[in-house]
C-alpha cells in the first residue's frame, strides 16, 4: 500500500496575511507531493512496506532515503492540520493545563516554542510533543527528523513549526521571527488538543 498526498483541509489562501496562498501552494503541492512520491518509491520492496508511517519513523534511523522522505511526508500532514482559517488564541482544557504545568503559562510556552523555532540552525521543526504520563515538552529535530525517530524530546508530536526557509521565504525573507510569530495566529487549537487526547 502506497502513500497518499493529504488534501488540505482550507484553500491555499486560507491563512492569508500569514502564510501566502503562493507558499502553501508551491509548499503542498511541490514539497510534500516530492516527499511523498520519494518516500513509496524508497519503501518500495523493503520491510517498510506496508507498515504504518508511525512504525516507518520509529525504524528508519539507518535508511536516509525513508528517515528524509518518511519524515517529510508526516511532519507536513500534521502541519497542515494545526493551522486554519480563524484560528489562533489560546488552548484550553487539558491541554492548557499541562503547558501551564510544564511552562508555568501560555506566554511561557510561546517564548519556549518561539525560541526553539528560532534558533534552530539551518533547516528543521520545532514541536511540542506529548510524553508519558500526559506532560509536554518543547524541543527541535534537523531537516525532516521528528521525535517519533526517539529524537529531540522524545514522545509523540502534536504540534510543529516548518522552519525550513521553502515554508516563509517567499513572505518573509530571512525575518524567521516574523514567521514564528504570525504561526500564532494560525494555530488551529481545537486540532492540536484533539492530538493532545490521541497521544495522551
Amino acid at each position: 500500500m502506497s502513500f497518499e498526498l493529504p488534501q488540505l483541509p482550507y484553500a491555499y489562501d486560507a491563512l492569508e496575511p500569514y502564510i501566502d496562498a503562493r507558499t502553501m501552494e508551491i509548499h503542498h503541492s511541490k514539497h510534500h507531493a516530492g516527499y511523498t512520491n520519494n518516500l513509496n518509491n524508497a519503501i518500495a520492496g523493503t520491510d517498510f512496506e506496508g507498515k504504518s508511517i508511525e512504525d516507518i519513523l520509529k525504524g528508519c534511523k539507518d535508511n536516509p532515503a525513508v528517515r528524509n522522505n518518511g519524515g517529510g511526508f508526516w511532519n507536513h500532514s500534521l502541519f497542515w492540520n494545526i493551522m486554519g482559517p480563524n484560528s489562533g488564541g489560546q488552548p484550553s482544557g487539558a491541554l492548557a493545563d499541562a503547558i501551564n504545568a510544564a511552562f508555568g503559562s501560555f506566554d511561557g510556552f510561546k517564548e519556549t516554542f518561539s525560541k526553539a523555532a528560532a534558533t534552530r540552525f539551518g533547516s528543521g521543526w520545532a514541536w511540542l510533543c506529548v510524553k508519558d504520563g500526559g506532560t509536554v515538552d518543547v524541543c527541535s529535530t534537523a531537516n525532516q527528523d521528528n521525535p517519533l525517530m526517539d529524537l529531540g524530546c522524545g514522545g509523540t508530536p502534536i504540534l510543529g513549526l516548518d522552519v525550513w526557509e521553502h515554508a516563509y521565504y517567499l513572505n518573509y525573507q530571512n525575518r524567521r521571527p516574523d514567521y514564528i510569530n504570525a504561526f500564532f495566529h494560525i494555530i488551529n487549537w481545537d486540532a492540536v488538543s484533539a492530538n493532545y487526547e490521541a497521544a495522551k
